[in-house]
């Protein structure tokens, strides 16, 4: 990760904001469909900053310039940042967030900026209250975007790829049933209709998917959805005759760019007047549902605040609760996963430590890519691949890069967290190693974290129970010792969707408070150790909500636990068994011969480095 000058791009970023009479100008991380991951195009906050985590806001002033992140990127962003940017750590006390920093800045009424297609209306009211408290001038919405100028013919094109069907094997579902479950919500919010911003939603929505962001089977689009339409704004080029025979007559078909101007249409039909004689009487209609993560610009578009419903996405709480088919695809696929991983660590323990050859950590993460994809229904990677050894796995969201990563020391910890895109279901999952000899410190922190995976693997708790009533069981045994971590213990996971999914997560986000585990939730299990400079350790199995049997049914309820899906072994080496419990060596060694009975078939009489290595790493405590 190297530092990147950014002098003459804030330079020509603060003629433009005078140009423009801006006095403060933000640089959100996100694309006009809120989405965490996203196509080059749209990479805005890395181009004026140098940053490249996916999460983090920039602020420009005229003599000043700040970058927001959180815990995940601190060391990251220390590196890459040059002595431009002010870096505020968020989370830390005394630390401003990014809305209050630039509030303050905005004192004796400067003007801010922001593209409005890429902040949420929520989030730009609350930003121009703050803004006004503090005797800051107007925030000002505009849809020609200050970095785009600057970037000029420099910027990547938007993609175009083509969009494919999802076979009606793995969806489980058909996307005309999907609709309708859809209006009958619609109906009964008494609602006009439904705008879809978010690209994952309307994937999901239609049975469809695209490659428009690296990682994400996704692609640019909106849709619109009423009590008799169904319409998707999407480039038509990226339309096959698979799709369309798919779509059938009953989806009308848009240009992308053509649904600001649609929504203008369906604002200015909103009221209908009756006039008589003596008086004239104007009958509201129902009003359109957007997302809270939906644009101000499109929120404005339709009338504001007063003329829309902004709901946490009704499509979204529907995704996040699987179905048998989605189910069973991630069953499927971690198991052909895992067995891919069990490969990969055989392979690099011999190469690393038998024959003492030198690798690199791209050039790992590139051997496992080129395992997994042997594998059934392998499409892609969900993210890249975080293949980090020693001070490296520090780094939350460490990213090699050819010629600028380290080769792997087999006398230090090596984390591994990676996970691929099938057409069954979306994996990711975090294996810390040693191919040497570990210090006590290592042993015990990796243990720590182990028992923290064991409890909430084991959680039995009652419907209603939402992310952050669990979290705590992750992270009560590093609490015991005055340890912790900064990121969440859990995110949701799609189904040949985004490895990250909400709006279910197990952590301390506002968010995890609004919505309770369901039976069908699908996310990760996966506390960590960091020691910046020296190690970093994480373990992350994906676990699925289901409904349990318990001795009582207090309350009437029922009752939900977790099912894990990741079959990849936990390196014995790190394992101290003293700390843990005897239920706790139990837990263990179940999953481990659950993880031979599972993968095992991959590689008897086959592949007998990776057999010997599996029954190795599974025997029992």
């Amino acid at each position: 990760m190297e530092t990147v000058n950014s002098s003459e791009r804030l330079a020509r970023l603060r003629s433009l904001m005078k140009e423009k009479k801006f006095d403060i100008y933000i640089v959100p991380s996100e694309d006009s469909h809120q989405s965490e991951y996203i196509a080059p195009c749209d990479a805005r906050r890395e181009h004026i900053s140098g940053f490249s985590g996916s999460a983090g806001t920039a602020v420009v002033t005229m003599e000043k310039a700040a970058l927001a992140t959180d815990g995940r990127y601190f060391n990251q962003a220390s590196k890459q940042l040059d002595i431009n940017w002010l870096l505020l750590k968020q989370g830390l006390e005394d630390v401003p967030t990014w809305q209050e920093w630039t509030a303050e800045q905005s004192e004796g009424g400067k003007t801010v900026g922001v593209d409005s297609t890429i902040i949420t209306a929520a989030d730009a009211r609350k930003l121009a209250e703050k803004i006004k408290r503090k005797g800051g001038g107007k925030l000002v919405g505009t849809t020609t975007n200050l970095i785009d100028i600057i970037w000029g013919r420099r910027k990547p094109p938007r993609p175009n790829h083509n969009i494919t069907v999802l076979d009606l094997a793995f969806a489980g579902k058909k996307f005309e049933e999907k609709i309708e479950d859809l209006r009958k919500e619609l109906d009964r919010k008494k609602s006009a209709g439904m705008i879809v911003s978010m690209l994952d939603e309307v994937a999901w929505l239609f049975n469809l998917r695209g490659n428009d962001i690296p990682y994400n089977p996704v692609f640019f689009s909106y849709a619109l959805i009423t009590p008799t339409t169904a319409t998707i704004y999407v480039d038509k080029m990226k339309i096959t005759s698979e799709v369309t025979s798919h779509l059938g007559k009953s989806v009308h078909i848009r240009p992308y760019d053509a649904i600001l101007q649609d929504a203008m249409f369906l604002s200015a039909t909103q009221e209908t007047e009756l006039k008589s004689r003596d008086q004239k009487i104007v009958i509201p209609k129902k009003k359109f549902i957007i997302s809270t993560k939906a644009s101000w610009a499109l929120s404005l578009t339709l009338g504001g605040e007063e003329k829309v419903d902004e709901l946490r996405s009704l499509i979204g709480d529907a995704k996040a609760i699987k179905n048998k088919s989605e189910l069973e695809g991630m069953r499927a696929c971690h198991i052909r996963d895992g067995a891919a991983l069990s490969e990969y660590f055989a392979w690099l323990e011999e190469e690393l430590v038998v024959k003492g050859s030198r690798l690199d950590e791209v050039q790992a993460a590139d051997k496992l890519e080129q395992i997994r994809s042997r594998h059934q229904h392998f499409v892609g990677l969900s993210f890249d691949t975080i293949s980090s050894t020693g001070p490296n796995a520090a780094v939350i969201h460490y990213k090699p890069e050819p010629g600028n990563c380290s080769t792997i020391d087999p006398t230090a910890i090596y984390l591994c967290d990676s996970g691929a895109q099938f057409l069954d279901g979306t994996t990711d999952t975090t294996r810390t190693l040693h191919f040497g000899e570990p210090t006590d410190l290592e042993r015990k922190a990796f243990t720590l974290v182990l028992k923290g995976v064991i409890a909430l693997d084991k959680a039995v708790f009652p419907r209603g129970t939402n992310g952050l009533a669990l979290d705590t069981l992750a992270r009560q045994f590093l609490w015991e010792e005055g340890l912790d971590y900064r990121h969440g213990t859990g995110h949701g996971v799609g189904s040949y969707l985004n490895v990250h999914e909400g709006p279910i997560g197990i952590g301390t986000r506002v968010q995890y408070t609004e919505v309770a585990l369901s039976a069908g939730n699908v996310l990760s299990d996966e506390p960590g150790y960091y020691e910046d400079g020296k190690f970093g350790i994480r373990i992350e199995n994906i676990i699925m909500a289901r409904e349990v049997s318990t001795t009582h049914s207090f309350g009437e309820k029922p009752w939900l636990g977790f099912e894990h899906v990741t079959m990849v072994p936990l390196c014995h080496k790190l394992i101290d068994a003293e700390l843990l419990t005897a239920q706790e060596k139990k837990w263990l060694n179940d999953y481990h011969a659950e993880v031979l009975e599972k993968t095992r078939c991959y590689f008897e009489g086959r592949d007998e480095r990776t057999m010997k290595w599996l029954i190795r790493e599974t025997q029992p405590i």
